[in-house]
Formats: C-alpha cells, sequence, structure tokens
C-alpha cells in the first residue's frame, strides 16, 4: 500500500471493543451491524449488493482496491454504510479499470476503515455473533459511540427491503455481456418469457442473467399487490434477494402465499424470497450467529455439491416446514442450513443463495434452466 498520509479512526463495537486505525473514502462516521465477507474477488459487486443495506461490511481478504473500479460491475445504486480492511490499494491496476477504488468511496460517501487486524475482528463476529458497531474518522469518544449504537435498533424485526426496493415498475432488457456457459443465447427474435421481477433489493446480475435465459422482465416494487402481479399476466415470477429480516416484510409474505395458493405460475426466489417462500409455507426464520456472506459455500444433497455465492443473515427453521407441502432440495454443508426448497405439486422452488454468479462460481446457473423449463412446459 502506497499512502502519503493517516488519519486516525476507529472501530467501536457495541460489546465495548475498540479497534483504532486509519480513515480513507469518505469522512464522517458509519453506524451498522458489523459482518464479514470471505471473498477474495470481486468487492465492487460485494459493496453495491443491496442485501448488505444498513450493515458495515468487514473484507477478510487482506488487500482491497488493488484492480480499481469500472463502470460494468456495480449491481445497484446501494451501498454498504461502510467497509473495514486490513489494507488498501492507492495504485490500482486492471484494463477495466475507470478510477481509483479511494476516489470512488469518496463519491459514494462510504466511510472506509483500515489498518486493523480483521482477523482478531472476525474471530470475534464468529464466538460472540454479529452486532451494531461504529467506525468514525471524527472526535468522538468511545462512550459517544456506545450511545450511538445504544440508541441503534438490531437487525432483528429492521423491514430494509422497502428502502432499497424500487418506488416505480421498470422494464428490464440487459443481458449478460459474458457467455460464461459456452451455450448459444436464445435467439434475440423469439418470443420472450415475461417475468415479474418483485424487487426486494435486486441485483443487475440477476436481471441479466433472466433476460440471457430468453426472458423479458418486469421489475415490481416490493409493496406490490396480487392484482399488479396478475394483472401484467407473467409467465413467472421472480422474488429476488433483498437486506433485513424476512419476517418484518409482511407484504412480500402476503404476496408469496396468495401466489403460493393460486399456484398455477412458476415461482423462483433466491436470499430473501427464499425466506420470504418458507414464511409463506407456514415456516418460520431465525437469524444466525454470524451469516453467510462469501462466494465458496457448498450446498447441495444426495451427493451433489455446488459451490455458491452467498449473502444473508437468517434462515428457515427446516423444523418448521411441513413436509406434506414442501421438499428441502438444498442444504448448506458448512452448517446444515436449509438452501433450497420446492413446492410439492406445484412449479415453485427456491434457494437462500445467489446463482447469477456476481460475484461468484456459475455452478448453480441451472437454477435459471428449471425456471425458464417450468415456463416453457405451461405456455
Amino acid at each position: 500500500m502506497i499512502n502519503s498520509y493517516k488519519k486516525n479512526a476507529k472501530l467501536v463495537l457495541s460489546n465495548g471493543n475498540v479497534f483504532p486505525g486509519f480513515f480513507f473514502g469518505a469522512s464522517g462516521t458509519a453506524i451498522g451491524e458489523i459482518v464479514f465477507n470471505t471473498g477474495m474477488t470481486g468487492y465492487q459487486e460485494v459493496i453495491t449488493d443491496p442485501s448488505y443495506y444498513g450493515q458495515i461490511l468487514t473484507f477478510t481478504y487482506p488487500e482491497i482496491g488493488n484492480t480499481g473500479i469500472n463502470f460494468e460491475d456495480s449491481e445497484s445504486n446501494i451501498n454498504v454504510k461502510g467497509i473495514i480492511v486490513r489494507n488498501f490499494s492507492f495504485n490500482c491496476s486492471n484494463w477495466r479499470s475507470k478510477k481509483n477504488f479511494n476516489q470512488w468511496l469518496i463519491e459514494k460517501n462510504i466511510v472506509g476503515l483500515y489498518g486493523i487486524d480483521t482477523r482478531a475482528l472476525v474471530k470475534i463476529l464468529r464466538s460472540s455473533g454479529a452486532m451494531n458497531g461504529v467506525i468514525t474518522s471524527l472526535d468522538k469518544t468511545d462512550e459517544s459511540c456506545l450511545k450511538i449504537i445504544c440508541d441503534t435498533p438490531k437487525m432483528e424485526g429492521l423491514n430494509l427491503s422497502k428502502s432499497v426496493s424500487t418506488k416505480q415498475q421498470y422494464l428490464w432488457k440487459s443481458h449478460t455481456q459474458t457467455i460464461f456457459d459456452l451455450r448459444k443465447r436464445y435467439d434475440e427474435s423469439s418470443k420472450k418469457l415475461k417475468v415479474i421481477a418483485i424487487d426486494f433489493g435486486i441485483k443487475k446480475s440477476i436481471l441479466n442473467r433472466l433476460v440471457s435465459h430468453g426472458c423479458e422482465v418486469l421489475v415490481l416494487p416490493s409493496r406490490s399487490s396480487l392484482n399488479d402481479v396478475l394483472s401484467n399476466k407473467p409467465d413467472g415470477i421472480f422474488f429476488s434477494n433483498g437486506p433485513g429480516d424476512p419476517s418484518s416484510v409482511t407484504e412480500g409474505i402476503g404476496l408469496a402465499k396468495s401466489l403460493i395458493e393460486y399456484g398455477e405460475i412458476p415461482m423462483f426466489g433466491i436470499c430473501l424470497g427464499h425466506q420470504i417462500f418458507g414464511l409463506a409455507l407456514g415456516g418460520s426464520t431465525y437469524k444466525l450467529p454470524f451469516g453467510h456472506r462469501g462466494l465458496n459455500h457448498p450446498c447441495g444433497e444426495n451427493n451433489k455439491v455446488e459451490i455458491t455465492s452467498q449473502n444473508h443473515g437468517f434462515a428457515i427453521d427446516p423444523n418448521s416446514l411441513s413436509e406434506e407441502l414442501v421438499k428441502i432440495t438444498h442444504y448448506n454443508l458448512n452448517d446444515n442450513t436449509v438452501a433450497g426448497l420446492e413446492v410439492h405439486n406445484k412449479p415453485i422452488f427456491s434457494v437462500q443463495y445467489h446463482p447469477e454468479a456476481g460475484p461468484g462460481p456459475h455452478d448453480s446457473d441451472y437454477l435459471f434452466k428449471k425456471f425458464v423449463s417450468l415456463m416453457l412446459e405451461r405456455c
């Protein structure tokens, strides 16, 4: 790291631990749930994933920023509240890079902290669980930071999806720029499958993959009603990822329940959408100690394993699901949490992870093909 200045900053955790360091990016104070991501690549996509809304993200990879920032990889206009790294790079070297990482953080008003022992921080989060914290470059006492934390609600019970969802519907037509699975893109002159995507914090890469698989995607706000969806006569319905506590997304749960009871239209949910499906089917969710956030989580069943990209802090309680209604199709093989389900005798399924590979491995792209196949069977 080449750095001509060091300006003091610090992290204060709700349990009283203090990590002194230095700030980069925007100056100021950020408050949020402190979480960590184990991915070694894709920091631009990770920082702009709406599922991190309301959180301060710690990267376990020791140096971030060396490939700069490009104009293609941002997943949304939503950002994390702050980031924590061991080191960051002023220099960037990549053929797609358009600007310096530090300058981009300033433009996005993202407060950064570096120079702390991120391994020690992650060990605290793994043993004590994700917790609220403050990072600040301002002259604040530890006591005043703890007061800010005490006045900030915890993640449980927060419906954050309504803060990141689109306010107006829009049509998405862009496809993935790189066809990584070496197959022909669907003929652009052929009839498109009409998909309604319910936006709880959707990522650009998900929309691109749906279009690349032959879909025309109309994105609707998270507050959309059953009539809003059915009046568009969709061939399929997609429930997106998003931030916050799934049990608080009452409008989304109600919509999913009505559509599942209707049962004639193929439905696909991921991440928060998966949890909403579980709740709509009578299940319950609970907060994971430190969540699943990274690009290397193994999921599967019956000796079939996918390496997946994940970003979530809640999970479905398997004991709350009725075996008469639901089949669990995937488990997270690190901790045996529910990673996928499907509804018996209905074209409805979901997974806990992100199959669009933005960023992450491509093992799970077949799920888009499965969704398309269910729609084609009914057209």
